[in-house]
């Protein structure tokens, strides 16, 4: 799956998001609005990751979605 899809479809796709990364808030989510970039950044904001350790957990659950 490309990121262009989940973009498209974030508020399908919000609810996947929030299971994987529960300290995500709905106010994060909202602002992610689907773009790779925001919700990397969000998941170094709240569990205090460094940046390729998120983008590579974004990339993990891209590929499981």
């Amino acid at each position: 799956m490309n990121w262009d899809r989940i973009e498209g479809n974030w508020d399908q796709f919000k609810g996947k998001a929030q299971q994987q990364w529960g300290k995500l808030t709905n106010d994060d989510l909202d602002v992610v609005k689907g773009k790779r970039t925001e919700l990397v950044g969000k998941i170094k904001e709240r569990y205090g990751k460094a940046q390729d350790e998120a983008e590579r957990e974004v990339d993990d659950w891209l590929s499981r979605s």
